[in-house]
Parts: structure tokens; sequence; C-alpha cells
């Protein structure tokens, strides 16, 4: 499945049929445009949220019913999160991945229940992993049967509350773990703790990053996506504005081209 640039994108989590098959939607006809595999991601709950009062999704149930409705109406193959290890049967019966979150990246039990299902497996790296840890924890998913594994970066904290991507990751934790390792563009410009508590971010910066990151051999892509940004339930600040997927793209497309002739890093 991520033997090819792959780009996994939708909503932080699942709202109404109207809003996911939106995003969903445009999605297809991007992976048609520009010929390139497409995931759809969305939870169905957002667990670790900073406040208790903060939205976390429709559930479970709902959850799986509505990533079953995106599926079958755009074709998309589906990606969800599970927090739980008896959240990881249910799951893997209906969405073609399983994510562990990256504050879970290290619960080894949760792991096992994900590689078990024998589903593809993407490891959202937490911001404290060395290579080595990655390590371990991908050896924790394949020695489970989790079918393939591929990891996110989003970068290493730097102080409290700003995370710093460094773009040689990509080559390092490639090679020493052999594994993919897919840019997390949205996730990357999150600043814990600066919304009164809440998290913010500086979403400005994400094409830029984008651009480095495919430069700098990526295997894939990980945006967060939503017509309308500021009314999200969940991480509003650092989405990017579904009206400007199609130009991010289109960057990526023509960097990738660039850098064909020349064999760099090219998945």
């Amino acid at each position: 499945m991520f033997h090819s640039f792959t780009l996994i994108a939708g909503p932080c989590v699942l709202e109404n049929d109207e809003v996911n098959l939106e995003i969903a939607q445009a999605l297809a006809t991007w992976s048609e445009t520009f010929g390139l595999p497409v995931i759809f991601k969305g939870s169905f709950d957002k667990a670790n949220r900073t406040r208790f009062s903060s939205a976390r999704g429709p559930g479970l149930i709902e959850g799986l019913q509505a990533l079953a409705r995106v599926k079958e109406q755009t074709g998309l193959r589906i990606l969800t999160d599970i927090h739980e290890t008896s959240q990881a049967g249910p799951a893997a019966e209906v969405v073609d991945v399983l994510q562990i979150p990256a504050f879970l990246s290290r619960q080894t039990d949760l792991l096992v229940a994900a590689g078990s299902s024998g589903n593809p497996v993407i490891l959202k790296k937490g911001q404290w992993m060395c290579k080595e840890e990655v390590a371990g924890a991908v050896e924790k998913l394949r020695s489970s049967g989790a079918s393939e594994v591929a990891v996110t970066e989003r970068g290493t904290f730097f102080g409290y509350s700003n995370l710093v991507v460094d773009m040689r990751v990509f080559e390092e934790i490639g090679k020493a773990v052999t594994v993919p390792v897919i840019f997390d563009g949205t996730h990357s410009v999150q600043r814990p703790g600066i919304r009164d508590g809440s998290t913010g971010g500086d979403p400005e910066y994400i094409p830029t990053l984008v651009r480095a990151a495919v430069a700098a051999g990526c295997a894939g892509l990980y945006l967060e996506t939503h017509p309308h940004p500021e009314d999200a339930p969940s991480d509003s600040s650092t989405m990017v504005p579904l009206n400007r997927m199609e130009d991010i793209l289109k960057a990526v497309m023509s960097i990738r081209s660039a850098l064909s002739p020349f064999g760099h890093q090219q998945q």
C-alpha cells in the first residue's frame, strides 16, 4: 500500500456525511488528476483532546458507519486511529489502514492489537522518539502480523510548545528501520497549549514544510483538510483549507517530477 508516494488526507475528526463526503470527493478527484494514491483519514474519537470539554467525535459505531459510507461512495481507501485494544478488531473490519496516535506510539498492547489485525498500520511517531525507539515500535507491529508498516514524522519538541522538523529524518529513519516515512505536514505546525491551554498552530508554514519534505525524499504526505477550518471541531488552527489543497498538490507533483531524473528518494 505504501510502495508508491501516497497522500493521506481528510478531516481531523469525522463530522456529518455532507462534510466528510465533500472532502473525500475532492480527494478522489485529485487522485485522478495527479495519478496520486489517496487514503481518506478521519477519527471516530479524539481521546487525547487537551480539554475535557473538547469535542471528541461520533464514537466507534457511528464513526465506522460514516467511514464505510465514504468508502462506498468514493472508492477511496480508508484510515482511522484506535486508542484502545478493543477497537482494533471492529475498525479493521471496515477500514484499510489502522493508525496508532503519537501519544500512544509505544503502547505495546495497542501495537500488538493493531498488528494482529493483519491490516497495514501507520505509526504516528511521537515527538520525543529517536530512531531506535521507532525501530522498537515497528518491530512490535511487524512481529504481531501487520501486513505493512509506515511511520509519520511531525518533528521533535523544541521547548514546550514548538516542533522542529529535521529533514534528515526521512532518510535516516527510512534506512535505519527500513520503513516508509510520511511527512505529517499539518501536525508539524502545531503549537500545543498556546490557545488558552489548547493546541494552536502556524498553518502558514504548511506549504513550505511540505515542499521541503518532498524534496528531502518523504514517502508520502499526511494532511488534514477541511472546507472551513475555522468551524472544525478539532485541530481548526492547523488544517489546510480544502480550496488550497490543489495548489499544494501541484507544487508537490512538480517537485517530484523535477527530482525524478536524479533518482532522488523517489518512492
